[in-house]
């Protein structure tokens, strides 16, 4: 019922956000043709509002990433999104260009937390010039017919270990936040089997490694309740409508609104920082509001046994530093990474992913040698500042690429 509620309830405010929209365009077109008329204050707030209105909900569609070009040394080079590999639940897209020195290949693991890939845009862009760069690039849901089947925590280190399988032997692997859990036990389990496809370098940035360390809210919340209780209030089932009609989901719209609940006061401040700058005719300052929104407005549900193992492995029971986690029921033996470097990053002001959390890595992976162990704290920066923004582009990012580099080598 939570989800056909939620749907209803999206499906007649469309009418309203149609009606905003077609009445700021008609502003628009009879100002223009009234010689400027629009461009006056009354005219430019009303615009304002319709604009607020018609941006208001959530989209399920990923938005594009529309890199068109990237500097390669001193010369502009086009970039093509290209499916590399197609799974029910993800693909491995590949931001393919012709340049003429051969770059590290990267897999980029996004997480798999309620938001579309296209969250690591920035991330992306900073790599491209450098990197051969793939991504994960997880589905909603609600689109995954049930005759694909289930998707839970196996499933996610198993896609993992397939993508690095598909870019081969000598690539690297870089995680964001949610997945570096899984880009871990994925390490480790190829270490075990030899495979031959086993990265060479490991970059985990932002991630949940060890959530008993300075716990944040959002590990708080994971705590709270029981397992159960996850599954009875948090868990939906897709509509009839959608090709995923049936299928248990953990909805987007339900972890976007926990988000927003956390910073409140700022989301409300921005979009008052929105309708103030579309009202003063201040477009540049209002479209990187915009940009931010568009992209944090876009939601995808994620499989229920996914996200209900990842309370319980992760959050609950901390399986992966009580060296308990298991992969297809065998235990994972993290001693067996011995060849992957590790480069770990936090955020002095993470509060999401608390410093501590992630740098537990090191000690986990108690088999390499220290020349191939690295931790970073990146000092004034949030969540989204470790692999986002001024900071990103000119303080971690230089170290990641060295990190990268001299497994390369």
């Amino acid at each position: 019922m939570l989800y056909a509620a939620y749907q209803a309830q999206s499906d007649l405010f469309d009418p309203l956000r149609l009606a905003a929209k077609l009445s700021r365009q008609m502003l628009g077109t009879m100002g223009e043709a009234m010689g400027g008329l629009h461009d006056t204050p009354l005219l430019r707030n009303l615009s304002a509002g319709f604009e607020m209105i018609e941006r208001a909900g959530l989209s399920h569609e990923r938005p594009p990433f529309a890199i068109g070009t990237v500097t390669v040394g001193n010369r502009e080079v086009e970039v093509r999104e290209e499916v590399a590999l197609a799974l029910p639940f993800g693909s491995l897209l590949h931001f393919a260009k012709d340049v003429d020195q051969k770059q590290p290949r990267l897999l980029v693991v996004a997480p798999l937390s309620g938001h579309f890939a296209t969250l690591l845009l920035d991330t992306v862009k900073t790599l491209l010039p450098e990197n051969d760069v793939y991504i994960t690039d997880w589905h909603n849901a609600r689109d995954v017919p049930l005759t694909d089947g289930g998707f839970g925590f196996d499933d996610y280190v198993a896609h993992v270990i397939r993508f690095l399988e598909e870019i081969g032997p000598g690539g690297h692997v870089l995680a964001v936040c949610q997945p570096c859990v899984q880009v871990l036990a994925a390490c480790a389990v190829m270490a075990q089997e030899s495979n031959p496809a086993q990265p060479l370098s490991m970059t985990l940035m932002a991630g949940p490694v060890d959530t008993r360390i300075n716990p944040t809210k959002v590990n708080e919340l994971a705590t709270s309740k029981p397992i159960d209780w996850f599954a009875q209030n948090l868990i939906a089932t897709v509509p009839p409508g959608f090709k995923g009609a049936g299928r248990r989901v953990y909805p987007g719209f339900i972890q976007v609104g926990a988000f927003m609940a956390m910073n409140m006061e700022r989301h409300v401040k921005a979009h008052v920082g929105l309708y103030e700058n579309l009202a003063m005719g201040e477009h540049d300052k209002a479209a990187t509001t915009k940009t931010f929104y568009d992209e944090y407005f876009a939601v995808l549900d994620l499989a229920a046994e996914f996200y209900l193992e990842t309370i319980a492995k992760v959050f609950q029971q901390h399986e992966l530093p009580r060296g308990v986690l298991t992969y297809r029921g065998e235990r994972i033996d993290f001693r067996a990474i011995r060849r992957t470097a590790l480069l770990t990053v936090e955020g002095e002001r993470d509060d999401i992913c608390a410093v501590g959390q992630t740098v537990a890595a090191q000690d986990i992976c108690a088999s390499l040698r220290p020349h191939l162990r690295r931790h970073h704290m990146q000092a004034g920066v949030g969540h989204y500042g470790v692999f986002s923004g001024r900071r990103w582009k000119g303080q971690v990012y230089p170290l990641v690429r060295n990190h990268i580099l001299a497994a390369d080598a």
